[in-house]
């Protein structure tokens, strides 16, 4: 029996190189109106759909596919009796392969001159339709919905048939296709409309996969388009835990803004700062903790040049991230072969949603992008901050943002002198953060600090000001705030409050 073929693509890449195929094996092309005229024109033998049917396309190509005679063809079973005897009551013959991909929907929305009309337009049903029939029949039918695949499946029906493990590869393909498809157009009309999600939609490709997750036992793979923001010029593949710390370096950097550098060890800032220059601000972060630092991630604001690129150079960093780096950073960079170089291509900052996997689904929440001026700020003591101490107050609160909870950051002068991270109780992270100062030989006298949110007790604050701080950054809003105030005002300490809290489980 003539095995037949049913083309209909819109990117029409490769798809004369693989009906020229199909055709040196003797199959018989059926195709739309538009590819049919692209494959005639190549000197290709191929009959229209609507000559099959008998019914033209109409509504300007809206309906060209939907017919008995072609989703009989596709979906009917070959070795049903009922099947074949229907098939040929209705003159069906069977479709063997159908080569199918869709209109452009996510590039047109993606182009900013398209009309809300036009997008609609390139919503397409039978394309789908073909791609989701052939795929539950693929026990007789290849589909195919991607030019990457053809040159495999032209290899493989050269030598003789196509293996049930390929169509069933193929079919798994195909529903993921038209998954990606139609979750990309609900999402698109749910915020064109403005209606609340009625489904949580993941809906990213896999990129590739990673050496291994956070241990070397637990496999991991990346998806979506990771590469779209970052650069890696110099150094082996990122691992799982390097991809957490780098967007959680570039985030910190992100909001404290230009000439900054922020030192990420485990998810946590082992050092930060904000100075004239990145190398200024590279040596004030360091300072916090040198000895966490070793084998950190680094990244910065602005452009690496060559001096700060030398003194990089004297630790081990497994991860040097920038904007942009000068040529002669990068050579001097590269003479450490182990370390990653990152060029960041775009900002990290987006609405996207936040999400974490429970039993039984996920928990989704928006993105932390609040971010404080002066004006919202609380003045709540009698004592009132410098102006000197509301510059690091503002900074120490951005750093507290990006700890762990429970977080307590000392700072002064635009840099970190203490971080105190994911403790049960906000004391336990004082103690710390002073501790760490003091292992660093860094001073807590007349430093400001910040609390992620607010002390339940006076005794957090208490605890702050014995190891120096003259002013305190916090969200406020506890029952006992009064006794907090009262405690600060005592002390002839500063204290502001927020009225926003920054946990960060």
């Amino acid at each position: 029996m003539e095995k037949t073929a049913l083309l209909s693509v819109s990117d029409k890449t490769n798809i004369i190189k693989l009906a020229k195929s199909l055709k040196e094996s003797s199959y018989k092309i059926i195709a739309t109106g538009n590819t049919a005229k692209h494959l005639s024109s190549s000197g290709i033998e191929v009959t229209e759909i609507s000559d099959i049917t008998g019914f033209p396309e109409i509504f300007n190509g809206r309906v060209k596919t939907i017919h008995p005679r072609i989703f009989g063809g596709i979906l009917m079973r070959r070795e049903n009796q009922n099947d074949l005897k229907e098939a040929e009551e209705n003159k069906i013959f069977p479709i063997d392969v159908v080569c199918v991909n869709l209109y452009p929907f996510i590039k047109t929305t993606h182009n900013p001159d398209a009309t809300h009309e036009e997008i609609i337009e390139q919503i397409d049903i039978g394309g789908p339709s073909l791609i989701r029939a052939s795929a539950k029949n693929y026990s007789y039918v290849s589909v195919l919905t991607n030019p990457e695949q053809y040159d495999s499946f032209i290899s493989e029906f050269r030598e003789g048939i196509i293996s049930e493990e390929t169509r069933k590869k193929l079919a798994v393909e195909a529903f993921s296709h038209t998954a990606n498809y139609d979750t990309y157009i609900g999402n698109y009309l749910e915020d064109k409309f403005e209606l609340p999600a009625s489904y949580f939609r993941l809906n990213y490709k896999l990129e590739k996969s990673l050496r291994y997750g956070e241990n070397p036992h637990q496999k991991a793979e990346i998806y979506g388009s990771f590469r779209d923001y970052f650069e890696t010029f110099h150094g082996k593949e990122l691992s799982y835990n390097n991809i957490l710390d780098l967007v959680s370096a570039v985030e910190l950097v992100e909001d404290l803004g230009s000439n900054s550098c922020a030192i990420i060890k485990h998810n946590n800032p082992a050092g930060a700062a904000k100075d004239s220059s990145q190398l200024n601000a590279y040596e004030k972060a360091l300072k916090c903790d040198p000895v966490s630092a070793f084998g950190g991630i680094v990244s910065f604001a602005s452009t690496v040049d060559e001096s700060l690129a030398q003194k990089l150079n004297e630790i081990f960093l497994e991860i040097v991230c920038a904007p942009e780096f000068t040529d002669e950073a990068v050579k001097i960079l590269q003479k450490k072969k182990d370390r990653r170089l990152l060029r960041q291509l775009k900002s990290v900052r987006s609405t996207r949603k936040n999400f974490r996997n429970i039993p039984g689904g996920v928990i989704v929440q928006d993105s932390d992008l609040v971010t404080l001026s002066k004006s919202p700020l609380n003045f709540v003591t009698d004592k009132k901050p410098s102006e000197q101490e509301l510059k690091d107050l503002l900074f120490a609160w951005i750093i507290a943002k990006h700890t762990k909870s429970n977080a307590i950051v000392f700072a002064k002068d635009g840099a970190t002198l203490g971080v105190g991270a994911g403790q049960m109780s906000r004391i336990d992270s004082s103690k710390i953060a002073h501790l760490k100062a003091q292992q660093n030989g860094l001073d807590l006298k007349n430093s400001v600090a910040a609390s992620d949110a607010f002390f339940p007790f006076a005794d957090g604050l208490l605890e702050i000001i014995k190891c120096g701080a003259t002013s305190v950054i916090q969200p406020g809003g506890s029952v006992r705030d009064k006794e907090v105030i009262d405690a600060a005002n005592e002390h002839n300490v500063s204290m502001v409050f927020t009225g926003i809290r920054h946990f960060k489980h």
